[in-house]
């Protein structure tokens, strides 16, 4: 493999990390809308929330994981 092909599996590497954390920021903030539109709901199901309280914060987890990847590794 050239050094040139090597670059390009990098930067499509790269990218697909950036877009896979834009989409998990995309869901986490709709998740968010969604849980505080239902929170006003005085007939609320509160299962329902937890659940989707629960996917937020495991959303939450796998953008943090994201971002540390991109982040290149200082002993390198």
């Amino acid at each position: 493999m050239t050094e040139n092909e090597e670059k390009d599996n990098v930067d499509r590497e790269l990218f697909r990390n950036v877009e896979k954390l834009r989409q998990l920021r995309i869901e986490h903030r709709d998740l968010d809308e969604v849980i505080s539109r239902l929170s006003m709901d005085i007939y609320v199901d509160e299962i329902q929330i937890k659940r989707l309280k629960k996917r937020k914060l495991m959303l939450k987890d796998q953008i943090e994981r994201q971002q540390s990847q991109l982040i290149p590794d200082l002993n390198a």
